[in-house]
């Protein structure tokens, strides 16, 4: 039979092992650094249209504004952009949806657009509502490429709040890694 103190010493080991693997297995290896966006106005990175910019920096957190009752929403367009899991890279199919929305908003200067970052529900809460605005800044960032004032743009994450469709499979997971163009 162990002694007391050898079962607590034990113990204590084997509940440090199994807290050192759980943290292990929450771990990602996503960076969240900025993605690659291809820059197709010809100007520099994050200068925007003739140079035009918030000048505020595209990382911060900008404030929520509910749109109102009268806000339009453009028909027949594509407004939701898809993710990888656990990524926050804009694919190459979501290319012409950007452009159409940018032309729609560099012909409309007066209208604004929330650009609402969703992830599945999978992860942490702090860390799916951080993707969830690395995909919104993405979605912005290829916006602003091209053409599109920051002004006119307002990244915001959901995180995993605000799910597309429910479901713990993947086809429910893939319609939720999302950004959404609401316009206003």
């Amino acid at each position: 039979m162990f002694p007391t103190s050898a079962l607590r010493r034990t113990s204590g080991l084997l509940a440090a092992l199994i807290a050192a693997a759980v943290l292990a297995a929450c771990g990602s290896n996503v960076r969240l650094d900025e993605p690659p966006v291809e820059d197709r106005t010809g100007t520099a990175a994050g200068a925007g249209a003739g140079g035009q910019g918030s000048g505020v920096d595209q990382r911060g957190v900008a404030g929520v504004q509910v749109p109102g009752s009268g806000s339009t929403q453009p028909t027949q367009m594509q407004r939701i952009v898809y993710f990888d899991y656990d990524s926050f890279e804009v694919k190459p199919e979501a290319t012409q949806l950007l452009e159409a929305n940018a032309r729609y908003l560099n012909a409309n200067r007066n209208v604004r657009v929330a650009l609402e970052g969703h992830t599945d529900e999978r992860g942490g809460r702090e860390y799916n509502l951080a993707l969830g605005q690395k995909r919104a800044e993405a979605v912005r960032r290829a916006m602003s490429l091209l053409g599109v004032p920051d002004s006119q743009m307002e990244a915001v994450s959901f995180g995993e709040e605000k799910p597309a469709q429910t479901g713990a499979d993947e086809s429910a997971w893939a319609k939720n890694r999302r950004v959404e163009l609401t316009y206003r």
